[in-house]
């Protein structure tokens, strides 16, 4: 993975729907971007030390800018809310490369994408992609309100009747209904789903009820409320040769950085897949919406920023 900051200019910035800022970046040294794929993100070092993750919702096509949507969210952990009041147009900001832990498989035969609310940004994105491949899809943008939302302009002018809106307010015959939507269960048919946590959580379980298998499903969590207290445990970083303690109120993450040991860490809620370790012994406590059911069962890698241990000593590959 690239780790190098890329210096970027706020190229401009425009308010849409109810409390969405929309930033564009392009490269301050004005050469073209890194190429992404339709579902990366970039990091944003916001300030103060923080870092957030916004997924990139301009066509993957073009690599002269990058867009992301940011809601002013006043329950955040304050990036969104910095981001509302600090950023503005010309503003130089440092970003990472594109980096995707929610591919599109191109050779879905049909590809239904749920976005609500501001998870409508990844959405957009990979709708772009699969309109220049001639690919069969559609895109359902949820909402509480009509207008709350951005890009219901564009999203009409680019993809037409392949989009449907539904709005928590309105009729209740035009909301959003997994079970109509999702049915019958096609082995060619891939289910993207991103937005709030209940609204994710929701659809996913949805979709398994009707029979879908989770390779068929997939999902991007951009915030999770998460429980990292516990008894305590040990931890062997085998690179390093050093041993902490995690405590009852600790995560593996903060331990580890008290006694010395550098941990890549961004999101702290379990969410974005910059902390995952390998685990060499020991049984997780997974904790974390980023990893898959299959790969929590395999028990070889953690997120250290959330997830605990069911015995008393992890080995882990640091």
């Amino acid at each position: 993975m690239n780790n190098e900051l890329i210096d970027a200019v706020i190229q401009s910035r425009t308010e849409q729907g109810s409390g969405i800022a929309v930033l564009e970046l392009v490269a301050k040294d004005g050469k073209p971007l890194p190429e992404f794929t339709a579902g990366a993100h970039i990091d944003v070092h916001v300030g103060n030390g923080l870092i957030r993750q916004y997924s990139l919702c301009n066509d993957p096509a073009s690599n002269d800018a990058y867009r992301i949507g940011v809601l002013n969210d006043p329950n955040s952990r304050g990036g969104s809310v910095k981001i509302h009041t600090d950023f503005a147009a010309n503003q130089t900001v440092s970003i990472s490369a594109p980096r995707n832990h929610f591919p599109l498989n191109e050779n879905a035969t049909k590809t239904i994408l749920a976005g609500g609310g501001i998870g409508i940004t990844p959405m957009m994105a990979m709708a772009y992609r699969l309109l220049r491949e001639g690919k069969d899809f559609e895109l359902h943008y949820c909402t509480r309100t009509k207008g709350a939302g951005a890009f219901e302009q564009e999203l009409v002018a680019e993809f037409g009747d392949r989009v449907v809106f539904h709005y928590d307010d309105q009729d209740k015959s035009q909301l959003f209904a997994p079970q109509t939507t999702f049915s019958p269960v096609d082995p060619g048919t891939h289910i993207y789903v991103c937005g709030p946590t209940g609204f994710m959580d929701w659809v996913i379980d949805n979709a398994k009820k009707i029979g879908y298998p989770s390779e068929q499903v997939h999902f991007e969590y951009f915030s999770a409320d998460v429980d990292t207290t516990g008894e305590s445990f040990e931890v062997y970083c085998e690179q390093s040769d050093v041993t902490v303690t995690v405590g009852t109120n600790d995560t593996i993450a903060k331990a580890l950085q008290k006694a010395g040991i550098k941990v890549s860490m961004s999101c702290e809620e379990g969410v974005c897949g910059t902390c995952i370790t390998d685990v060499l012994e020991g049984e997780p406590d997974h904790r974390d919406h980023f990893l898959t059911d299959e790969e929590k069962a395999d028990n070889d890698q953690i997120a250290l920023c959330c997830s605990r241990a069911k015995c008393s000593r992890l080995v882990i590959d640091l």
